[in-house]
């Protein structure tokens, strides 16, 4: 059988790596189609019937990535599947209650009278913004090791703010990249308003994070490590801070440099994910489980990666194929 010399710490790795690599691409690519949808305005139709045209052609492929990630935590990791799950059932519940009124309201807003197509775009708002507020919520709690108290509480609803003000800056980034005129306006303004809200998380979250395990505390302030840890918030900064006057002249611009504040955003991400993933690298639960206390049979390990190695380059193939095909200003959306 291939893979049959790997060791199991090897294998812990290379698990760990494909479920980061999932989480990420799932945080962009669906993160920009949320924050379209938490952007929806209320009353004009012209501009929802564009925002949903810019993502329609991507939205149902964005989403293989968090089913991706969903199923390596299960089979890889399943005692940090379980603690996870049981810990945060309630937000994942209302996550997956988010995403299910998301998908029937995208389809049903196109198929009902136009008297009650506003019902649904509000549909598809508040289960966007019950989405990414689960996510952000659960995403806090997890950087605090599954604790419940009162701290952890309110850190895990600063988290769940501060990933909405991310997707909704993502996606706004998004629509400069592929709409125009009025929309694209619109979109840049938001933008502005979403870029200082992110900037105030970071900066929030990076000094609370740093109060809560004593590992990480250590690794940022004491360690040789810590150098380049601080550079990623530094930054993340200047790196808004370009995004910000890039936005400031992009009306002037007659089109040219529409890809930078997409492109910009990209790295805030990347950077942001891979200060987490230094942080707190090797556990899977910070402070509770690492990867080898969590990691399944090496066994059935070798095993399934047969089949991963086949499934994870099939999905970035037809991922990176949908993006070339629908490349460009996005079209009028049809269903017919």
């Amino acid at each position: 059988m291939p893979f049959e010399s790997l060791s199991a710490d090897t294998l812990g790795n290379i698990y760990i790596a494909l479920l980061g690599l999932a989480v990420l691409l799932y945080a962009i690519l669906d993160g920009y189609d949320l924050g379209v949808g938490v952007l929806f305005p209320p009353r004009n139709e012209q501009f929802k019937d564009a925002m949903v045209a810019s993502i329609g052609p991507y939205w149902d492929a964005n989403e293989t990535w968090l089913v991706l990630a969903v199923g390596l935590l299960l089979i890889a990791f399943p005692q940090a599947h379980s603690e996870i799950l049981q810990t945060l059932y309630l937000p994942a519940t209302f996550m997956l209650m988010g995403l299910i009124l998301r998908g029937v309201s995208f389809d049903f807003r196109a198929k009902v009278a136009q008297t009650k197509k506003k019902k649904w775009d509000t549909c598809f708002k508040y289960g966007s913004l019950l989405t990414t507020l689960s996510q952000g919520y659960m995403l806090g709690i997890w950087v605090t090791g599954l604790r419940t108290d009162l701290y952890a509480q309110g850190f895990a609803l600063l988290s769940a703010f501060g990933v909405t003000a991310a997707y909704a800056f993502i996606g706004a980034c998004w629509l400069i990249l592929k709409t125009e005129g009025d929309l694209q306006r619109k979109a840049i303004y938001w933008a502005k308003r979403c870029l200082s809200i992110l900037a105030g998380g970071i900066i929030a979250v990076s000094f609370l994070n740093l109060t809560l395990h004593e590992e990480v505390r250590a690794l940022w302030l004491e360690s040789s490590l810590g150098i380049v840890l601080m550079a990623i918030p530094i930054t993340c900064f200047g790196l808004l801070a370009l995004c910000g006057g890039v936005l400031q002249r992009l009306p002037e611009a007659g089109g040219k440099g529409e890809w930078l504040p997409f492109a910009l955003a990209l790295l805030v991400f990347l950077l942001c994910f891979a200060a987490f993933g230094i942080s707190y690298y090797p556990y899977v639960v910070p402070g509770q489980l690492t990867i080898m206390q969590a990691l399944a049979d090496a066994s059935s390990l070798r095993f399934l990666l047969v089949g991963t190695v086949v499934v994870v380059p099939c999905i970035l193939a037809y991922t990176i194929m949908v993006y070339r095909i629908f490349a460009g200003k996005s079209e009028k959306l049809s269903y017919y």
